[in-house]
């Protein structure tokens, strides 16, 4: 009776096994979403700057690098917890 179960468990490890890989993909691709952003919005900032041939002050610079810096650590801190489910 052991082995009749034994080929549901299986499938049922697979079907598990799929879905975290499925969660694992989508966060990934996710984040990839989130670092595309932040390029692109780079993007769009210098070629303002370009346009208008002016550049933000200092202070401005700081703060969005400060911004940027701390998405960029949100999505490493992400990337790190996906990491910790692949283990």
């Amino acid at each position: 009776m052991g082995r009749t179960n034994k080929p549901n468990q299986n499938n049922d490890s697979l079907e598990i096994y799929a879905a975290k890989l499925a969660y694992i993909g989508t966060a990934i691709s996710t984040l990839g979403d989130g670092l595309q952003t932040i390029a692109a919005g780079l993007a769009l900032e210098a070629l303002q700057n370009a346009n208008n041939n002016s550049s933000p002050s200092n202070g401005e610079q700081t703060v969005k690098v400060d911004n940027m810096q701390k998405q960029i650590d949100y999505l490493i801190a992400e990337l790190k917890q996906i990491k910790k489910m692949l283990k």
